[in-house]
């Protein structure tokens, strides 16, 4: 492995694995999709996500509220979705950190929606890198605590110290 300017680092394991470190503050992050695995990459997480130390953030579920507890898209799963991140990105912002920081998702998604998922997809590579994909659990659910709600998403993120 070759040292650079670049904060990431490729180590190759064996010709069926590679690894992408994040070499940010001291504190890795490895972000694992073996082939041993199906390719997750492409509907926006990745299979495991490692961290070492760090501030651990545990965010309640987020939904399309703004501040004012307006929904944004009231019947489009998108712009709720959307809605959503931008939350979870403020929230990791007044904890400290970044939407990067986050290793893991749970989403829940309303039956209504969930057959055709491909939003979820849309949003979730629109806003994480490629390469930095949360571990993550998409869940279909009857219903959320609001009618209005389409999509609740819980995050845990690892804040490198």
């Amino acid at each position: 492995m070759s040292l650079s300017k670049s904060p990431f680092h490729t180590l190759t394991l064996s010709h069926a694995h590679t690894f992408i470190l994040l070499k940010k503050r001291n504190m890795p992050k490895e972000y694992l999709n073996p082939p041993e695995l199906f390719n997750s990459q492409q509907y926006g997480f990745s299979q495991i996500v490692t961290s070492r130390g760090g501030k651990t953030v545990y965010l309640s579920g987020q939904v399309g509220w703004d501040a004012q507890q307006q929904m944004v898209g009231p019947d489009d799963p998108l712009a709720q979705t959307r809605q959503t991140l931008r939350n979870i990105e403020t929230a990791m912002h007044i904890a400290g950190g970044a939407l990067s920081d986050v290793v893991s998702m749970r989403i829940y998604i309303v039956d209504d929606v969930i057959a055709d998922d491909s939003f979820m997809t849309q949003a979730l590579l629109e806003f994480f890198p490629k390469d930095q994909l949360p571990a993550t659990t998409w869940i279909g659910v009857k219903s959320l605590s609001n009618k209005d709600f389409l999509v609740e998403i819980e995050a845990v993120g690892v804040i490198e110290e």
